[in-house]
């Protein structure tokens, strides 16, 4: 993953002009996308018995005989997958189902969903990847004169019962050749090995491409990770690691003038704007913070100085959906354009009182569904995917805003998962992109300059509950602050006050007018990197244990450039200082 590394090929050109073609013709792609679907998976159970298709492929017969479905429906048919029933079941004898995608989402009894893919369904990701520095290119000048900063991880795999894979879907790309064999692009160079990031060992993986950026600060261009918590935790093992890293930067690298750098940004309590400090020609931050991950892009800027934060890609373990081509908007304003050759894609329109779409029946629900090229600018929907992987008529249980249209293709931005978040009752309703509003809203507080206290308390993270074992009942939200923060309680009383002003209408009716169904009990507070700090502590014992340490395990991971002994450093050291002499 190196600069170095990749084999040098010619670079090829940019698929631009087939997506603007795609994007042009959406219907006509999203009718040969559902016959190629419909063909590949004829003969499989689910199609050809459970619905009755009997071979057809047009849309009209789709739409009248297969069902839209949850992934409690199909659950049994995925079961049988995961134990070793290699019939026909969703997809064709010909795409067999070849891994299963471990969902961040659960589904009921808190169990991860396990999404089945084919292996041809690497080649769709990897086309959008393909498009992501394109696009970004247009917006982010200069961009290939530098390296990409991105921290990566793979996570521990699993076999099912049945004997496939089970992994994450970044997992499953960073493993296949796809990744491994990529072809050499000017735009796509990175400061860390591949075997950084393929290495399992979080901790070490990202000492080893925390040095790597560190080592290689000047050329960084822009800083990634996949989603923009992963950001803040980058920055927090810099802030718990930097000690370290210094040292064998120093010791190792021989490198003693970025040490003593690295060592006058990090001694002290100026973290505001830590990130343009040490990677100077940075950019813009690059990962995912819409959704869930907006709630981060106020720590991000505080850490950043407000570098634009760039959302390119919305994907689900079920298939890719849409590309951002204005990268450089506000997180606020991200829109994802529909890309139609991925999936086949219908939405179900949402109205304000249905809360996502479930009184009506299922049959009458299903009539609802509206094609891709016939989606209104303007209206919430829940987005419905039939995959090359057998997913027919699936529901994602996301919902999203039509904001427009590049060429024939919607645009979508994200609100918010279906469903409530909060509740205590059938009145009061609260989801998540309600509370997250609420809690960037109360957040804005920590940030301020506090009497001896720095430059104020980023939020890391939250969590949520509704509490009903008391008379009234009430929300119960964690705020999880980065380490060394202080924060005292009339600070969280006005992040308190601000978060109940900030929730709906009914929520406030509920706590004035009548104060035994709802109410903000209060904020708990906990600090960041407390059972990190103490996972840490027991792998350093068990390294001290077994003669290694845990700088050194991640040194074997660097390019030999970055690896030369200290002796070595040292003679050459000397050697240059008497050349100077003379």
């Amino acid at each position: 993953m190196a600069a170095t590394t990749h084999t040098q090929q010619p670079r090829s050109s940019p698929p631009a002009k087939e997506m603007e073609k795609m994007t042009t013709n959406v219907d006509a792609v999203q009718e040969r996308v559902l016959e190629e679907i419909l063909t590949s998976n004829a003969d499989a159970e689910y199609l050809a018995k459970q619905c009755g298709l009997a071979g057809a492929t047009d849309r009209a017969t789709f739409r009248a005989k297969v069902p839209m479905v949850t992934y409690e429906d199909l659950r049994p048919y995925i079961r049988r997958i995961v134990y070793g029933d290699r019939s026909p079941i969703l997809s064709g004898p010909g795409h067999p189902i070849s891994e299963l995608l471990a969902s961040s989402g659960t589904s009921g009894g808190g169990e991860p969903k396990l999404i089945p893919t084919v292996e041809d369904e690497l080649d769709r990701r990897a086309l959008l990847h393909g498009l992501v520095m394109p696009v970004m290119s247009r917006h982010v000048p200069l961009l290939d004169e530098g390296s990409g900063f991105y921290f990566y991880f793979v996570k521990s795999e699993t076999k099912t019962p049945g004997g496939l894979p089970a992994r994450t879907v970044m997992t499953s790309f960073f493993r296949s050749d796809h990744f491994k064999k990529l072809p050499y692009d000017p735009r796509r160079k990175y400061t860390s090995p591949a075997a950084a990031v393929l290495c399992e060992d979080t901790s070490q993986g990202m000492y080893a491409q925390m040095l790597c950026g560190l080592c290689h600060r000047g050329s960084v261009r822009r800083i990634g990770t996949v989603f923009a918590y992963s950001l803040l935790l980058a920055i927090r093992f810099l802030q718990l690691n930097w000690r370290q890293l210094a040292a064998d930067i120093e010791a190792v690298a021989g490198i003693p003038e970025l040490a003593r750098f690295i060592r006058a940004e990090c001694s002290g309590d100026r973290w505001a704007g830590i990130i343009p400090r040490i990677w100077p020609n940075t950019k813009c931050l690059h990962a995912i913070a819409t959704g869930s991950m907006r709630q981060y892009v106020p720590t991000l800027n505080f850490y950043s100085g407000g570098l634009p934060i760039v959302s390119t890609i919305y994907g689900a373990s079920e298939c890719y959906i849409g590309l951002n081509l204005r990268p450089m908007c506000d997180p606020s304003e991200v829109s994802y354009t529909i890309m139609p050759n991925m999936a086949y894609f219908e939405f179900l329109p949402l109205d304000d009182d249905d809360g996502g779409g479930d009184a009506a029946a299922p049959s009458q629900r299903s009539r609802q569904l509206v094609e891709l090229a016939r989606v209104e600018a303007g209206r919430e929907y829940e987005p419905v995917v039939t995959t090359y992987a057998g997913l027919c008529r699936y529901r994602l249980g996301e919902v999203l805003l039509a904001t427009g249209f590049h060429n024939a293709a919607p645009e979508f931005r994200f609100v918010r998962r279906a469903g409530v978040l909060l509740s205590l009752n059938s009145i009061d309703k609260t989801d998540e992109a309600e509370l997250q509003r609420a809690v960037n809203c109360a957040s804005a507080l920590l940030l301020r300059p506090t009497h001896g206290h720095g430059h104020g308390a980023p939020l890391v993270d939250y969590t949520s509950r509704a509490c009903a074992a008391s008379v009234p009942g009430h929300y119960v939200i964690y705020w999880e602050l980065m380490p060394g923060a202080a924060v005292d309680g009339e600070t969280l009383g006005a992040c308190c006050l601000e978060m109940e002003a900030a929730l709906n209408a009914i929520y406030r009716q509920c706590r004035v007018a009548d104060r035994s169904r709802s109410g903000l009990s209060g904020l708990s507070r906990a600090t960041a990197g407390e059972e990190e700090q103490r996972a840490q502590h027991r792998q350093r014992r068990w390294l001290r244990r077994k003669g290694g340490s845990e700088s050194a395990a991640a040194w074997a991971l660097l390019p030999p450039r970055l690896r030369a002994r200290p002796a070595r450093r040292r003679r050459e050291q000397r050697r240059q200082r008497s050349v100077v002499r003379e």
